[in-house]
């Protein structure tokens, strides 16, 4: 693991060492995992802005409704009969 400084106000660190007390976790773990939050919660309102452009082109929405729609029916293409458990 790389220890690099950063600069956060008491309140922050204060804020942290008290979270991660309550989590029984290190500080780095949990501002580790709040990042990675932050990341995933980034990618998805990246993807919901993309699709709320695509919906905003009837068009461009048609042609990904139609792209959807061909694919109907794929899912289990020649697999119906192959034993799986779930």
């Amino acid at each position: 693991m790389v220890q690099v400084p950063v600069e956060i106000s008491e309140d922050a660190f204060r804020t942290l060492g008290e979270l991660a007390a309550a989590s029984g976790r290190a500080p780095g773990e949990l501002l580790a995992d709040l990042i990675e939050q932050e990341r995933r919660r980034r990618m998805l309102d990246e993807a919901n802005a993309a699709f709320a452009r695509l919906r905003a082109d009837p068009a461009a929405w048609a042609d990904y409704q139609d792209e959807i729609r061909s694919m109907e029916g794929t899912l289990m293409d020649g697999l119906e009969d192959d034993p799986w458990e779930e």
